[in-house]
């Protein structure tokens, strides 16, 4: 966007913004977050804990498989749960994302190519870490001891990937609910 574009939307009322004493404009954060999830608009990651603040709740989507990635990113945002969606690829660029958004539910393939989901899940509960996420894993199969590992660690849900889209966003649905619970 230009400035002019934001000023004619402040100037307009479409965006809730106000001036300040030397004539300048400015918008809260909040109301920029609500602005851009009424529109359509992606939230910027820096704009995350803003959109936290407002309701919008992060999801993050850690798969390798890009044709799957894709398919539960749209899966998720058809089902309007007021979340903003993220994704990456592997293990690592999942726990950077992690630590730049502090999404709230964490989508995680087990079998990705440079950390599996107990890896990924240690480097997360790290002392200072500070993870409130949910973690879904979600898996082709896992193997021996590897349903029980991940409950010690705190997973909660294990989705088989056969089982659909629908049975993810319900998982999604629920972490959501339960958080909001939890308070």
């Amino acid at each position: 966007m230009s400035p002019a574009t934001v000023a004619h939307w402040i100037d307009q009322g479409h965006l809730n913004g106000h001036r300040t004493p030397t004539g300048r404009r400015r918008v809260g954060a909040e109301d920029l977050v609500a602005f851009l999830r009424s529109h359509r608009m992606p939230v910027p990651p820096d704009l995350w804990a803003a959109a936290d603040a407002a309701g919008i709740r992060g999801v993050l989507v850690v798969e390798d498989d890009p044709s799957y990635r894709r398919m539960m990113v749209r899966y998720l945002r058809r089902a309007e749960l007021g979340i903003e969606v993220r994704e990456a690829g592997n293990g690592v660029d999942g726990l950077l994302e992690i630590g730049r958004t502090s999404p709230a539910v964490i989508l995680l393939d087990y079998g990705l190519p440079d950390l599996n989901a107990d890896q990924v899940i240690e480097r997360l509960l790290a002392p200072g870490s500070g993870l409130g996420a949910d973690v879904i894993v979600v898996t082709v199969g896992l193997p021996p001891g590897a349903a029980a590992s991940l409950r010690r660690l705190g997973v909660e849900t294990v989705i088989e990937k056969t089982a659909g889209m629908e049975v993810v966003v319900d998982a999604v649905r629920g972490a959501l609910a339960r958080r909001v619970a939890r308070g």
